[in-house]
């Protein structure tokens, strides 16, 4: 007696990647840090795989994320005051440095308009 042949079982070729990574991946996409191919590349995800992850949970990916504008706003002002602070700071630095070595290198390697904020913060600390 034969054995009846059943036809063998189709084979996932893909592999099981999480929900995060997921996620990841299309956010890094979609804030413009990398390009498709080159996740596709990176992650060895076909171009394919990767759109369909983003129609189907761009959608999500935003509402999760997403935030009101007065959040948003509020985000961004404290971010900016970081940076000025941070700019204060540097050009506190750089005006120490050439007050100790006697070289103006603000002007020589900052843009026009920082050297100019330099030299006028430089002449408030001399008065």
């Amino acid at each position: 007696m034969d054995k009846p042949t059943t036809p063998p079982c189709r084979k996932r070729n893909g592999r099981e990647v999480s929900f995060d990574f997921k996620l990841s991946v299309i956010d890094e996409i979609n804030n413009g840090q990398i390009s498709t191919n080159y996740a596709s590349k990176k992650h060895n995800i076909s171009r394919s795989t990767i759109d369909y992850w983003r129609k189907k949970l761009s959608n999500y990916a935003s509402k999760s994320k997403g935030m009101s504008k007065d959040e948003e706003l509020k985000k961004l002002r404290q971010k900016v005051e970081e940076l000025e602070f941070i700019k204060d700071f540097q050009q506190d630095i750089i005006i120490e440095f050439e007050n100790v070595t006697g070289q103006e290198l603000s002007k020589k390697y900052l843009p026009e308009h920082l050297a100019n904020e330099i030299q006028r913060k430089k002449k408030k600390l001399l008065k």
